[in-house]
C-alpha cells in the first residue's frame, strides 16, 4: 500500500515537471478574482498585475512586458503568448504565425475583456485547454490599457451598467478618452500603444467594450469594417467568411449576436437602425486604415455581468481559433492589401476620405428587442422610453450603406514644413516613413485655400475643433526650409497618411485644430489709414465702390463695424497676408 502511494506520488511529480506546470498550478490559486467573487467583481490594478505576472512566471509560453507608463506612473502591461516561446515581433514574423491583439479596459468601467482574457490565457497556458490553438497564432493581451482611469475606482462609475460591483472610470487621469485619440495620439498611453501596435503590426485586432443605449435581447453586439473603407479582399474575408462563421458559433453557444447599431431616433428601435464606416479616431476605424481587421466587442450594459464576461470569453476564443485555422489566407490578404495601398495614388480613381450613411438605401432585418412603451414625461416634456421585460422581435429597416462625402487625389508625396513640429511628431507616432529636406528647397505643390471657417464653441478631447465649409484647391511654388519632411504616398500606410493630412478627411489633423493659427489675422491697419487709402483705391478702380456697396447691402453686420469695413479694403492691398487661411503643407506630384 505504501509502495503504491509513493509510486503514484512520483508519477504526479514527474507529470507536472515534464508538463512545465506545478501541482499548485492546478489548484484554486488560479481562480481569478472575478470567479472568486461569484462573477460579480473585477480585480483592481495591483491584483490584475499580480495575476498576470504569476501567469508569466508559471507558464513558459507567456511573457509579461511593460509597453508604456501612464501619467500617474503606472506600468501599462501586455502579455505575449506564443507556443514556441518566441516573444519578439521579428521572431514571430519569421515564424509565419499570425498575431492577434486583444485589448481590454480602454474604458476601465467596461471590464469584461479583462476578466474574460485572464481566464482564457489561464485556460490555455495553465489548464492546457484548447490544444493547438496557438499552433499558428501569437496572442498579445492588454488587460488594462487605461491604467489611471482604472484606479479611479467607485461603485458609481457607469450609471447605466449592471455590474461589476465596483469599477474604474471612462477616461484617463488627464481626462482624455483614449478611444478618441488614435489619430491625434496626444495621450502618453496612446503614444505607447501606437509604438506597440506598429512594432508588431497584428493581423487581427479585438477591442472589448460595453455599450450604452436602448434595451434589447443581445448580450453582445459587434462591429467590423465591411462598409467600403478597407481593401476589397479584406472586406470580403470579414463579410463572407469570418462574420458568418462567428455568428453561427455564437448562436450555437446561446449567445445570439447582432451588428453594433445605433437607432435613427435615439432610444427608439422602431425608428430604424443605422450602421456604417467607423471614424478612425476609434480603434477598429484606425486599424482599418492599416489594412488590419478590427473586431469591436460591445456587451450590453443592462445584462448581468456574468453572461457579458462569458460571451466575451467565447468570442475571444473563437476569434483566435479562426485566425489560427486561416492564418495563411489572412496574412496573404493583408500582404496584398499593403501592396495595393502603395499604389493608391496611381490611376484616375479618387480616394474616399469621409463617408455618410445613405438615407435612401436600407434592408429589412429581424431585430431581437424588448417590449417598450413611449410616455410623454411630465418632468421634461420629452419622450420617456420605458422598457418592459418581455422579448419582442421587430422587423426593422437597417440603413447600412456608406457613401463617400469627400474624395481626393492622392499624391506622390506630402510635404510638411519644418516649423510644424507638432504635426511632424504625430507622423512619427504613427511610424510613417518620411525623409527630411537637407537644404532649403523651392517646390511646386498643390495645396488648399480655406474660407467659411467655423470653430466649435466647446472644446472636445482637449482641442478646439474647426469646420471648413469651403476648400479651394490651389497650385503654387513655395520655399520649404531645411528639415521639412517629405512623406511618400507609396507606402503601406498610405490610407492613414491621407486621413491625417487631407483637410477634407474624417479626423484630419486640420479638423482637430492643429492648424488653427493659420486662421488668425496677425497684421492690421488703423482705420484712419485705410479711410484715406480706400479712396485712392476707388479712384484707381471705380468698380471697387460698387462691390463695397453690394457687400454692405448683402451683409447687414458688415456695415455696423468700421474696422470690418476698412479691413475689407485692407485685404485688397499688397500688404495683406497671403498666407492667411492657406494650408501650410501640400502635395507633390
Amino acid at each position: 500500500m505504501k509502495k503504491t502511494t509513493i509510486t503514484a506520488t512520483l508519477f504526479l511529480v514527474i507529470f507536472f515537471l515534464t508538463s512545465g506546470i506545478s501541482s499548485n498550478a492546478q489548484g484554486n490559486d488560479w481562480i481569478t478574482w472575478y470567479e472568486k467573487s461569484e462573477y460579480k467583481e473585477t480585480p483592481r490594478y495591483d491584483e490584475t498585475i499580480e495575476y498576470c505576472k504569476r501567469l508569466a512566471d508559471q507558464s513558459p509560453i507567456i511573457q509579461y512586458e511593460v509597453f508604456g507608463l501612464s501619467p500617474q506612473n503606472r506600468d501599462i502591461p501586455v502579455l505575449i503568448m506564443n507556443s514556441n516561446q518566441q516573444f519578439t515581433p521579428d521572431e514571430v514574423q519569421k515564424s509565419g504565425q499570425a498575431v492577434v491583439m486583444i485589448q481590454a479596459c480602454i474604458h476601465p468601467g467596461e471590464s469584461e475583456g479583462k476578466d474574460a482574457g485572464l481566464m482564457l490565457l489561464r485556460d490555455i497556458a495553465i489548464h492546457n485547454q484548447y490544444p493547438g490553438l496557438l499552433k499558428n497564432t501569437t496572442v498579445l493581451f492588454i488587460p488594462i490599457f487605461n491604467t489611471d482611469g482604472h484606479e479611479r475606482w467607485s461603485k458609481y462609475s457607469r450609471i447605466n451598467q449592471n455590474g461589476p460591483e465596483e469599477m474604474g472610470w471612462r477616461v484617463t487621469a488627464q481626462n482624455l478618452n483614449l478611444n478618441r485619440d488614435y489619430m491625434k495620439s496626444e495621450a502618453p498611453e496612446m503614444k505607447a500603444w501606437l509604438n506597440l501596435f506598429h512594432n508588431w503590426m497584428p493581423d487581427f485586432f479585438i477591442d472589448c467594450h460595453t455599450t450604452d443605449g436602448a434595451d434589447y435581447q443581445y448580450v453582445l453586439t459587434y462591429a467590423m469594417e465591411v462598409y467600403g473603407n478597407m481593401d476589397k479582399g479584406l472586406t470580403a474575408w470579414q463579410k463572407e467568411q469570418f462574420i458568418p462563421a462567428m455568428e453561427k458559433k455564437m448562436f450555437a453557444e446561446n449567445f445570439p449576436v447582432f451588428p453594433y447599431v445605433q437607432f435613427r431616433s435615439w432610444h427608439d428601435p422602431k425608428s430604424g437602425l443605422r450602421s456604417g464606416v467607423s471614424t478612425p479616431m476609434i480603434s477598429q476605424g484606425y486599424t482599418a486604415l492599416l489594412n488590419r481587421p478590427g473586431l469591436l466587442i460591445e456587451t450590453h450594459m443592462l445584462k448581468p455581468y456574468k453572461p457579458r464576461v462569458e460571451s466575451t470569453y467565447e468570442l475571444l476564443r473563437f476569434s483566435i481559433e479562426y485566425v489560427n485555422k486561416n492564418h495563411h489566407q489572412l496574412k496573404r490578404l493583408i500582404a496584398m492589401a499593403d501592396n495595393n495601398s502603395t499604389g493608391l495614388n496611381s490611376g484616375d480613381k479618387l480616394f474616399p476620405v469621409n463617408y455618410t450613411i445613405s438615407k435612401k438605401d436600407s434592408v429589412l432585418v429581424e431585430f431581437l428587442g424588448i417590449d417598450y412603451e413611449i410616455e410623454k414625461s411630465d418632468l421634461t416634456g420629452y419622450n420617456w422610453y420605458k422598457y418592459g421585460s418581455n422579448p419582442a422581435t421587430f422587423n426593422l429597416p437597417l440603413f447600412n450603406t456608406s457613401v463617400p462625402t469627400a474624395e481626393v487625389d492622392l499624391p506622390l508625396a506630402y510635404i510638411i514644413p519644418a516649423q510644424w513640429i507638432e504635426i511632424i511628431n504625430i507622423i512619427k507616432n504613427h511610424h510613417i516613413e518620411y525623409y527630411q529636406l537637407a537644404d532649403d528647397t523651392t517646390l511646386l505643390i498643390e495645396s488648399y485655400l480655406f474660407s467659411d471657417i467655423k470653430f466649435n464653441e466647446r472644446s472636445y478631447e482637449g482641442r478646439h475643433k474647426v469646420t471648413v465649409k469651403t476648400i479651394k484647391d490651389i497650385s503654387e511654388t513655395r520655399l520649404f526650409c531645411k528639415g521639412s519632411i517629405i512623406v511618400p504616398g507609396t507606402q503601406s500606410r498610405a490610407r492613414l497618411i491621407a486621413y491625417l493630412l487631407e483637410p477634407r478627411a474624417d479626423n484630419s489633423l486640420l479638423s482637430w485644430g492643429y492648424f488653427n493659427a493659420i486662421f488668425e489675422q496677425k497684421e492690421y491697419a488703423e482705420t484712419y489709414v485705410i479711410e484715406k487709402m480706400a479712396r485712392q483705391m476707388i479712384r484707381e478702380n471705380p468698380e471697387l465702390l460698387a462691390e463695397f456697396e453690394k457687400k454692405k447691402s448683402n451683409d447687414p453686420d458688415f456695415s455696423k463695424n468700421q474696422w470690418t469695413m476698412t479691413n475689407w479694403f485692407y485685404q485688397k492691398t499688397p500688404y495683406w497676408d497671403e498666407r492667411l487661411n492657406r494650408y501650410p503643407g501640400g502635395k507633390i506630384n
